[in-house]
């Protein structure tokens, strides 16, 4: 069994609303039921957990049936960071063979793009969805306190770079390993922004190639852009219930 854990806890500061982004709407409908669409429609996944704003659980199971949204088995609170959510969305569920972790403001994943990242998990242990870099990007020294002072090291080859989308699929036993019983020491200090972040000291971990179009909605103008990518990509469209 494949279980995706969508982390959709998030409260949105960036955006500068008072709604949580993943509550806002594209095309009339909000963006995490966009997101969970994705998953619905994915063979391979069995179960979804979502997990939300503590003050959004108890009214998310109504919504998820409004929409159809079979698969949605568990809704639970997430924590202060994207680490300690995540370890909710963990213990809601039993062993299972792979666990696929989505960002829920991430609506233009496709199913096929799930299926692959999990079927190159489940036969090496670790996958994630990536897409190139096509900016030429700066390896940079800032200067300690010193707003926007610093100076560049050396500029990163783009054939080596990629850009970390989601999902990020792990063998079960893998991510609750890292999850829940190692250490990380050699993280410490660093902000953990994914997954693979944590698995990565212990091997490879695979890539499968995704479409750039997979965004993730932070700021405000990604809202403009995920319309546009709405509207140049009607498969993407979800009938609203009546």
């Amino acid at each position: 069994m494949n279980v995706a854990i969508i982390a959709a806890a998030g409260q949105g500061v960036r955006m500068g609303n008072k709604r949580a982004k993943q509550f806002l709407e594209l095309d009339g409908i909000p963006v995490i039921i966009h997101t969970l669409k994705r998953f619905e429609q994915c063979p391979d996944i069995h179960q979804i957990v979502v997990v939300l704003p503590e003050e959004n659980v108890k009214g998310f199971p109504a919504l998820a049936k409004k929409y159809r949204l079979k698969k949605v088995t568990n809704c639970v609170r997430g924590g202060f960071t994207r680490l300690e959510s995540v370890r909710f969305g963990m213990a809601a569920i039993q062993r299972v063979k792979t666990v696929a972790v989505h960002d829920g403001v991430r609506p233009f994943v496709t199913p096929e793009e799930i299926s692959q990242t999990l079927k190159k998990a489940g036969k090496s242990g670790a996958a994630i969805l990536v897409a190139p870099v096509t900016d030429t990007i700066k390896l940079v020294q800032v200067k300690s306190g010193v707003s926007r002072a610093g100076w560049v090291k050396k500029t990163l080859p783009r054939n080596d770079l990629r850009r970390a989308l989601t999902p990020q699929c792990f063998a079960y036993e893998l991510l609750y390993k890292v999850m829940f019983s190692m250490p990380q020491m050699n993280l410490i200090g660093q902000e953990i922004t994914d997954e693979s972040m944590l698995v990565e000291p212990l091997g490879p971990v695979d890539l499968v190639e995704g479409h750039p179009r997979n965004i993730k909605i932070t700021q405000p103008e990604d809202i403009a852009l995920a319309e546009l990518i709405l509207k140049r990509n009607p498969e993407f469209k979800i009938r609203k219930p009546r």
